[in-house]
């Protein structure tokens, strides 16, 4: 299983022109494979869509959109102009990580972390992430952790659904009293990101 995470960003206030359009324009898509997740940005880089595709394989993938490119509904009619840039990357589930998409009701709200590690360093920090991840869902339940394989490399991005603004800060207030959370792996961090997400009202994942 992989993940593309396409993320589009779009001149001010065309992100609901954008969802509208991509929302009649997504059963023609859903005939070749099943959208995973879409969010528009609240916090952190704005005007930002950020949509996830799940496939078997890069194989898969390639063969899937072969045939959507050739639906006369799909792509999405909008006005390119609109569009600033497109970025496309693909990930690697967890072994720990649900599957995203089907209909998942985990919160109003998402996080997305990004964190950038030292070349070669994933596996131990996939390792030690899968030791504490037990811990932190004591608390409030994970959405996605997943590393980069094509794109921006060496990426590990976690997905954290909450309620509200209020929940996360409680929640994150309460891990971090917990002795085995977060995950010791300080030692091979580059970079920290994060952005607040909200889904839209065809996201499976909402």
């Amino acid at each position: 299983m992989i993940y593309e995470i396409r993320t589009y960003n779009l001149k001010p206030g065309s992100v609901p022109v954008f969802e509208e359009s991509f929302a009649k324009g997504l059963p023609a898509r859903e005939k070749y494979s099943k959208l995973g997740a879409f969010w528009h940005t609240e916090f952190g880089a704005l005007n930002q869509v950020i949509h996830v595709w799940p496939y078997a394989s890069v194989e898969e993938r390639a063969d899937i959109r072969a045939q959507a490119s050739k639906d006369p509904d799909w792509p999405p009619k909008f006005d390119p102009e609109l569009m600033v840039n497109m970025e496309s990357e693909i990930y690697t589930p967890a072994p720990f990580m649900r599957e995203m998409g089907g209909d998942q009701a985990l919160g109003n709200i998402y996080e997305m972390r990004v964190y950038t590690y030292k070349p070669g360093s994933m596996p131990e920090v996939i390792n030690r992430w899968a030791a504490a991840i037990p811990h932190r869902e004591e608390y409030s339940p994970l959405a996605a952790a997943m590393s980069s394989e094509i794109g921006g490399l060496n990426k590990w991005i976690h997905i954290w659904p909450y309620k509200d603004l209020n929940e996360r800060s409680e929640v994150r207030a309460e891990a971090i009293k917990n002795p085995n959370w977060p995950p010791p792996t300080r030692e091979f961090l580059v970079k920290q990101e994060n952005k607040l997400m909200v889904p839209s009202s065809f996201s499976p994942m909402h």
